[in-house]
C-alpha cells in the first residue's frame, strides 16, 4: 500500500489509489507495446506513473496542480522516458506536445478526475490524434452510461456519442477502499477502442448537436425534442429503422442517429 505526504485538494478531485496490484492490472488492459508512448492525465503522487514508465516506452504525464512535483518525482525520479506538463490537460495542445516522440502505438491509461470524465474523453476524440487503445478509470455510473445499450435507463447523448467512435469495455470494478482519501462511490477501469465504421456521419459537429437535442428532455418525444429540425425527413429516417416521431431518444441506436444527421 503506498502512503502519501501531502494534503489532498478537492478542488481538483484528487483521490490517490494506494494499491499497486490494482495500478498493475490497470497497466495490463494493454498488452502491444512496442514503440509506445502513453498519456496520462492527472499523475498525482505517481504510483500509476511508475508502472507506466516500467511498461512503455514512454510517458506523458499532465498535471494541475504544481505542488505535487516533490511527491510525484520521488516516485518517478529515477526514469528517463517520463515527462509532466504542469498545466491544465484541457488547455493543451495534444496534437503539438506528441510531436517530438517516436512511436508506433500510442495509448492514454489514466486515474482521470472525476469531475472532468466527460471533458477529457470528448477532447481526446476532438483532438484528431488516434489513440490505439483509451484506458480510464471513472465512477462506476458513469462508466454504466458510456457502455449502456439503447432501451436502459442509463443510455444518454454521451452514450451514442461514445459508442459512434469506439467499442466500449467494462474492464473490472475499483472498490472505493482503494483510494486516499476514499470517495463516495466505486469506480471502473472502462476501455476504448476506435470503431472501424463503414457507416459514418458527414459532419460530426452537428451529429454531436442532433444527439445532444434527442436527449435534452429525456422524457420527451423525439417529436418534441426536436421540433427545430425537418421533422418529415426525421419521421422518414426513423420509419426507416422501425421507430416513429413519438419515439424517445433513449430507444434509438447509434445507428438510427448516424442516419438521422446524415440525411438532415
Amino acid at each position: 500500500m503506498e502512503k502519501y505526504d501531502l494534503k489532498f485538494k478537492k478542488k481538483y478531485g484528487q483521490n490517490f489509489l494506494k494499491d499497486v496490484n490494482i495500478v498493475k492490472r490497470i497497466v495490463d488492459v494493454v498488452k502491444d507495446r512496442e514503440k509506445s508512448l502513453v498519456i496520462e492525465v492527472g499523475p498525482g503522487g505517481g504510483i500509476m506513473t511508475r508502472e507506466l514508465a516500467i511498461s512503455f516506452d514512454n510517458v506523458l504525464c499532465y498535471e494541475i496542480d504544481d505542488s505535487l512535483k516533490d511527491e510525484l518525482n520521488s516516485r518517478i525520479g529515477e526514469f528517463d522516458n517520463v515527462d509532466v506538463i504542469y498545466n491544465d490537460f484541457l488547455v493543451c495542445d495534444i496534437d503539438n506536445d506528441i510531436k517530438k516522440y517516436d512511436y508506433k502505438k500510442l495509448y492514454f491509461i489514466s486515474n482521470v478526475p472525476y469531475y472532468i470524465t466527460s471533458p477529457i474523453i470528448l477532447k481526446l476524440i476532438d483532438s484528431g490524434v488516434y489513440f490505439n487503445k483509451i484506458v480510464m478509470m471513472v465512477q462506476k455510473e458513469v462508466g454504466d452510461r458510456f457502455s449502456s445499450n439503447y432501451g436502459t435507463k442509463e443510455y444518454g447523448a454521451i452514450s451514442v456519442i461514445l459508442q459512434y467512435y469506439f467499442d466500449i469495455k467494462k474492464e473490472f470494478v475499483v472498490s472505493r477502499g482503494n483510494f486516499i482519501p476514499v470517495p463516495n462511490v466505486d469506480s471502473v477501469i472502462i476501455s476504448f477502442t476506435p470503431k472501424n465504421r463503414t457507416n459514418k456521419c458527414i459532419d460530426d459537429t452537428k451529429f454531436r448537436s442532433l444527439v445532444n437535442n434527442s436527449f435534452q428532455f429525456k422524457r420527451k418525444t423525439i417529436k418534441n425534442n426536436l421540433f427545430n429540425y425537418d421533422l418529415d425527413i426525421v419521421k422518414g429516417v426513423l420509419e426507416n429503422h422501425g421507430y416513429d416521431l413519438n419515439s424517445r431518444a433513449e430507444e434509438i441506436d447509434v445507428d438510427t442517429f448516424i442516419d438521422l444527421s446524415n440525411s438532415l
